[in-house]
């Protein structure tokens, strides 16, 4: 199936740039291709069970996706996208992957109630993280600074940690299950969202909640913070996707952006969202099988891209091109380009 965009216009949203017609062969119908995919659209098959994450590294080169059948695969973006390694440890589903801003770890959250880092050059594990007495839902590595993650579990609380460190550095008890996590730019503070609706910012000098934003009317299964570092996304199980805005002196009421259209269903995954690397569109997986991509500025859907059989767990913007990746219960990834 296609995965065409619901609005008839199929023009990309980047403007090619001088010199990239060279490598950009003309599609079907001497469309101008937008992208150095393969074929406008690539399907990536061989895990045996649900894909719950899928990320780009931050070069654009490789992806990564951790699924319900224990492992972690990652592919090539270009050429055939094939898989070339198989990270192997977890006793359980991988529910939350993350690479590290250098792109040579990747991080995963386990209902194994473990964290785990993973050299990239080796395919090695390179530390297990288990202190927690429950599912890890979500992890998170800071942008800058020592090596931080952050991670949040079911046990009702987050816990900080340093790679170079055993054990865990800070922990941040809540009264509820913790779904979603998120470090602030500059890594001083975090960010948890979870069974209460209510996204808590810690401040880690004080340990302690500095700030509570309300407003999402059922559990956050994802966030993600802006490319600035000045907002935060967060997808909500109410159906709705909102952004804060996190900036010092900023209004009482922070949540200035609401985004809606995507569903979530009884299955409750932690469905996640992300912002393009420009700041200028969000995106967000769906119950409905449709990937969803929002204009921030007039939150308008630009996309609805239909091609998955289950629901769409994750979705991700390429960091350089317009490309979108997408993951899903049935299995497969999508590439295809904007």
């Amino acid at each position: 199936m296609m995965l065409a965009p619901s609005n008839n216009n199929s023009l990309a949203l980047v403007a090619p740039r001088p010199g990239m017609e060279l490598s950009q062969p003309t599609g079907p119908g001497g469309k101008q291709r937008t992208s150095s995919l393969e074929s406008p659209i690539m399907l990536l098959t061989g895990h045996q069970s649900a894909i719950y994450s899928m990320k780009f590294n931050p070069a654009g080169t490789i992806i990564a996706s951790g699924s319900h059948d224990k492992d972690i695969f990652l592919w090539y973006v270009h050429g055939d996208c094939k898989n070339f390694m198989v990270l192997q440890g977890h006793k359980n589903a991988i529910l939350d992957l993350q690479w590290t801003t250098d792109g040579s770890t990747i991080i995963s959250a386990s209902p194994d109630k473990t964290l785990r880092a993973w050299d990239i050059e080796t395919g090695k594990q390179i530390k297990k993280m288990n202190e927690h007495s429950s599912f890890v839902n979500s992890c998170c590595p800071s942008r800058r600074g020592p090596p931080l993650v952050v991670s949040g579990s079911d046990d009702g609380t987050a816990k900080l940690w340093d790679l170079r460190q055993r054990g865990a550095i800070q922990t941040f008890p809540d009264k509820y299950q913790i779904t979603a996590v998120s470090f602030s730019d500059t890594a001083d503070k975090i960010y948890t969202g979870g069974l209460d609706n209510d996204i808590k910012v810690w401040d880690l000098r004080k340990n302690e909640v500095t700030m509570t934003m309300q407003g999402h009317g059922d559990m956050i299964t994802g966030m993600q913070l802006s490319p600035d570092g000045s907002y935060l996304l967060t997808n909500g199980m109410d159906c709705t996707l909102r952004i804060w805005d996190l900036r010092p002196y900023a209004p009482q009421n922070r949540c200035i952006k609401i985004f809606a259209g995507h569903q979530h269903n009884f299955e409750k995954n932690l469905l996640k969202c992300a912002w393009s690397p420009d700041g200028s569109k969000v995106t967000a997986g769906s119950a409905d099988r449709m990937v969803y991509i929002w204009d921030t500025t007039s939150r308008k859907i630009l996309y609805k891209l239909p091609g998955h059989n289950g629901s769409v767990n994750e979705t991700a913007f390429h960091p350089t091109e317009p490309i979108m990746g997408s993951c899903s219960s049935d299995k497969q990834i999508y590439l295809g380009e904007l």
